[in-house]
């Protein structure tokens, strides 16, 4: 706000507040500067006091409307009555300002994204109507936080099953929790809501049980016949593009032409915004050449889900795979065959583990999957027991700590 009075930087006293008394006479006199100074912030604490007496919603907005250095306070009431709140009113319903939030992201995030906050929403409306009251920012706390993790993990019921199922997995609630979180953030970074205190709200997460194929498996998948199922011929050489390339199915599905270069692929990942530079193997390649013609088939995540366990049973993947996980507070034990667990996702965790197991650097495989720390990409690689104890067997014996086994006597 403008005061009016000029001083230059280097006669001004920072730590004081004040001017220094050896101030050139050209810009005034130091006492009198530094009592107008001091009359002036009693005006504006007089303005301050005054919208917050009268319960007004925006005060320092007020104050900026209302200051001048020759302001006088008998005019506040009628200042008020002109401009009663100091800014245009804020609607503060909830879902209003989900509404501006998601129109806010549109565009500026991946489309599978968008649909993890239009989900959020969805997931809030019901919420409301399961505990018949409205949600308010205001009343946004601890108890709030432990009501809605209480809902996610037994109440939820999902939609468009045909069965009645009830709550989420932990990395479902957590990923609800977070999205929420990064959401009242927001609204509190653009001073739409005021402070809320988030201190307590944890995202629940446990380690994921997920398959990944070995070389070996993807190369079964490759030698596949498909002969009698020509429409599988697609969704087969896809997912093997896939595992030859470690990039989202949101960014392998949608390359195009002019992204394949001299042998290497040019992506900028939907998720992250990173170009990432991927040399492409003679199987890749191959498939993006030959099999699909430099044109990637369009296909859905559904679908392709779909028919790849097809392909996976028709190529044997049988052995059974015991995957646990917490649901509200029981441990879900399931035991399917591996081709049941394989989905679009399977792909990048093939790419990140078998690369590490082939000992490519970490940080160079990180530069692909597109994970920021240490602790999240060791998360996501899958190594069975048996894997981890020959890769170190491997270690030992490059180090000439262990013989061969072939030379054992």
């Amino acid at each position: 706000m403008n005061t009016g009075i000029f001083v230059p930087p280097q006669h001004w006293n920072k730590k004081l507040a004040r001017v220094w008394d050896h101030l050139p006479p050209e810009y005034g006199n130091p006492v009198e500067i530094s009592k107008e100074l001091q009359r002036q912030l009693r005006l504006v604490e007089d303005i301050v006091l005054y919208a917050q007496e009268k319960k007004m919603m925006h005060p320092v907005q007020f104050l900026r409307e209302t200051f001048s250095p020759n302001f006088n306070l008998r005019d506040l009431d009628k200042h008020a009555r002109d401009k009663p709140s100091g800014k245009p009113k804020v609607n503060l319903d909830f879902f209003y300002q989900m509404d501006e939030y998601i129109k806010y992201k549109q565009g500026v995030v991946a489309p599978s994204t968008m649909h993890v906050f239009k989900n959020l929403k969805l997931i809030l409306e019901c919420f409301q109507t399961f505990r018949k009251k409205p949600i308010i920012f205001e009343e946004i706390d601890l108890d709030f936080y432990e009501e809605f993790i209480h809902y996610l993990r037994f109440d939820h019921i999902h939609r468009k099953r045909k069965e009645v199922i009830k709550g989420f997995k932990t990395n479902s609630v957590g990923k609800n929790i977070k999205q929420l979180i990064v959401f009242l953030r927001n609204r509190k970074a653009k001073k739409i809501i005021s402070d809320l205190d988030l201190t307590g709200f944890k995202i629940p997460e446990e380690d994921a049980d997920a398959i990944y194929l070995s070389p070996e498996e993807i190369k079964k998948l490759q030698q596949l016949d498909l002969s009698h199922h020509p429409l599988l011929l697609r969704y087969r050489d896809l997912f093997v593009f896939g595992c030859y390339t470690g990039l989202r199915f949101s960014d392998y599905s949608v390359i195009r032409t002019e992204d394949v270069r001299n042998g290497m692929l040019y992506k900028k990942q939907g998720k992250t915004k990173h170009w990432v530079v991927v040399p492409l193997r003679d199987e890749a390649d191959h498939i993006f050449h030959n099999s699909f013609n430099r044109n990637i088939p369009h296909v859905t995540n559904p679908e392709f889900n779909r028919y790849i366990k097809e392909i996976g049973k028709l190529a044997a993947l049988n052995q059974p795979i015991k995957h646990s996980y917490m649901k509200g507070n029981k441990n879900i034990v399931e035991i399917r065959p591996k081709y049941e667990w394989i989905t679009s996702h399977t792909c990048r965790r093939s790419f990140c583990t078998n690369e590490f197991l082939a000992g490519t650097p970490v940080e160079l495989i990180m530069k692909i999957s597109g994970h920021k720390s240490l602790k999240d990409f060791y998360r996501y690689i899958k190594i069975a027991p048996e894997q981890a104890g020959q890769r170190i067997r491997e270690i030992w014996q490059q180090r000439g700590e262990m013989m061969r086994p072939d030379i054992v006597t």
